[in-house]
């Protein structure tokens, strides 16, 4: 019995939030590289843009539950996502008409272009705490669990209870969908061909009739639709707070480049790698210990090696040892 209560244990504060937290990540890497493969630059705005797109998925969803609306046991969010996604969507599009496209016709250098993302940034986070207010929103509704913790209690007789949140199996679920889509109109349609010929070799790609404004717009709508999912799926399994996804840009980025950067699959695999990295090594590992160990060796510490404070130290200190041993990253993307 103590075997099993120290696996769930396990399950519920180290494998299920560390897969929820992994897909939040690999779906924001997503974006990450999808910009850096086909438009040559870090994009630094990209952790606003999850914040403007759950902005406006928020506020929608307030609107849609002071109708009356709901969608049941599932998140009310979930029906406001393609108002956020076109929104967000709508404002990268006049971003990059107004701002990106003056450099790439100007053919600056990456460099540049990254330099002036730091601005659209800084521009964003103002627009997003002007219009909604630098406090935390929780706008989760519907069921709370998915398997209540109470009842599996009751069902099990074990002394620890597994608790999963619906808005973790939301956010698993979803992540699933959208990479097979990605993966999906990248391979199979013929923008998402263009694209790859475009990421792979630019000049020919032009020689071969692509047009390469409809691959940037295209290539500019789906990291928007991802951004905006990856930040609605981690407002609603954590809390939204602008400030938050400012913060995210170092484990997505870390992800994005331990998988290798302008490489789709990597962006997954980083994902997964810094969340479950940052969980275990900030988990506090003391229950299960001693649900494992005999009486006389029960610990009284938290048995944590690094405090949850310290997370994102984790992910830098695996970012920089993927450069400097690994710059391609696992699955040898681009370098930078």
């Amino acid at each position: 019995m103590d075997a099993l209560n120290a696996l769930v244990a396990f399950l519920n504060f180290v494998f299920i939030p560390g897969a929820a937290y992994g897909a939040q990540l690999a779906l924001g890497a997503l974006g990450i590289t999808l910009v850096y493969g086909i438009l040559r630059f870090s994009n630094f705005a990209h952790g606003d843009t999850m914040a403007f797109g759950a902005m406006v998925t928020i506020l929608m969803t307030w609107w849609f539950q002071g109708m009356g609306i709901s969608f049941g046991p599932l998140p009310t969010a979930l029906l406001a996502l393609p108002f956020g996604i076109a929104a967000t969507a709508g404002f990268v599009l006049a971003t990059d008409r107004v701002v990106y496209r003056f450099y790439r016709r100007q053919k600056a250098s990456s460099t540049i272009v990254v330099i002036v993302s730091l601005g659209v940034m800084f521009v964003m986070n103002g627009i997003i705490r002007f219009v909604i207010g630098v406090d935390e929103q929780n706008f989760s509704d519907g069921a709370r669990f998915l398997v209540n913790p109470q009842e599996f209690k009751t069902f099990t007789g074990l002394a620890e209870p597994l608790a999963i949140k619906t808005t973790q199996a939301v956010t698993l679920v979803t992540a699933v969908i959208v990479v097979a889509f990605l993966f999906w109109f990248l391979q199979k349609t013929r923008t998402g061909k263009s694209m790859r010929a475009f990421s792979d070799n630019e000049d020919l790609a032009l020689l071969s009739g692509i047009n390469p404004d409809r691959v940037v717009a295209v290539t500019w709508i789906l990291a928007a639709g991802i951004a905006t999912i990856a930040g609605v799926l981690y407002g609603l399994d954590k809390s939204f707070k602008p400030f938050t996804y400012f913060q995210l840009l170092l484990p997505m980025f870390a992800a994005a480049i331990v998988g290798g950067l302008g490489n789709p699959l990597g962006a997954i695999a980083g994902g997964f790698v810094i969340a479950f990295s940052e969980v275990m090594v900030t988990n506090a590992w003391k229950k299960v210990a001693n649900y494992l160990l005999p009486d006389n060796l029960q610990v009284d510490g938290l048995v944590q090696l690094l405090s949850t404070d310290y997370k994102f130290a984790v992910s830098f200190t695996i970012l920089i040892i993927v450069l400097l041993f690994m710059p391609t990253g696992l699955f040898k993307g681009k370098s930078l």
